[in-house]
């Protein structure tokens, strides 16, 4: 298990739910890691179970996402990778969110994303060779319905912006986008599980694979994307959603 050998890579969100997997199976596989994480406590204790350094850093704020992958890159000496994996739910429809909400959401999700990659790519083309991977959704591919206006549009733009910088990062830089179908988080447990805890089957009605994922599936799809098994793609958003995008 070394697909990653030598490989320094930021992991934003790293402290839980897809992004702690991701930083569990990187380091597996030989990468050092930086976990970057609104929880700094969260985060110091996931770099501590499995080998990484980990710093604070809220992504909407510019100051704080530069300072935060500086420290990072610094640390590893030096940056090849990254992995965007901070983000917020919102589930509220268009008469019911307020316009606070909304570019809350944004900025984590969409402003967020592209902070990181601002402060990242210089360090990263000084490498001449590196990868981003965002984490999207498969909403921003095919909405499951009324409501999550926010949510939606964030990770619709994560989608277009990911396609515009792989163009602009080209060839150093390889940037692809993974669009999760409902994965068992903390985010989502109200979601994907009944009150009794039995998976909710409104949900997994959705997916030709008739149910939800773990973060684990997420991490594996993540971990191809930064590989050299993918070395000929970029711009792309890979559906990791059981089928429910042609379901």
């Amino acid at each position: 298990m070394t697909r990653l050998t030598g490989r320094r890579i930021i992991i934003t969100g790293g402290a839980s739910g897809i992004g702690r997997a991701t930083a569990r199976l990187f380091r597996q596989e030989g990468a050092a890691v930086a976990i970057l994480d609104r929880s700094d406590n969260a985060a110091k204790a996931v770099a501590e179970e499995i080998g990484a350094v980990a710093f604070g850093c809220d992504v909407a704020d510019p100051a704080s996402v530069a300072a935060a992958v500086s420290q990072a890159a610094k640390a590893m000496g030096g940056l090849d990778g990254v992995v965007n994996a901070a983000g917020i739910l919102s589930e509220t429809g268009i008469t019911d969110t307020t316009a606070e909400a909304f570019s809350r959401t944004v900025a984590v999700n969409l402003t967020g994303t592209f902070l990181v990659i601002q402060a990242a790519a210089p360090l990263m083309q000084a490498e001449a060779k590196g990868t981003i991977v965002n984490i999207a959704s498969g909403v921003g591919l095919m909405p499951t319905g009324p409501g999550s206006i926010a949510y939606v549009a964030s990770k619709g733009g994560v989608i277009a912006m990911t396609k515009a910088a792989a163009m602009e990062l080209a060839p150093a830089i390889r940037v692809n986008s993974v669009c999760p179908g409902a994965v068992e988080t903390a985010m989502t447990a109200g979601q994907i599980r009944t009150a009794a805890g039995d998976p909710n089957p409104a949900i997994a009605s959705r997916y030709a694979l008739n149910r939800h994922a773990q973060p684990e599936e997420l991490a594996a799809a993540i971990l191809f994307l930064t590989s050299d098994e993918s070395s000929f793609m970029t711009g792309i958003a890979l559906p990791v959603d059981g089928g429910r995008t042609f379901h």
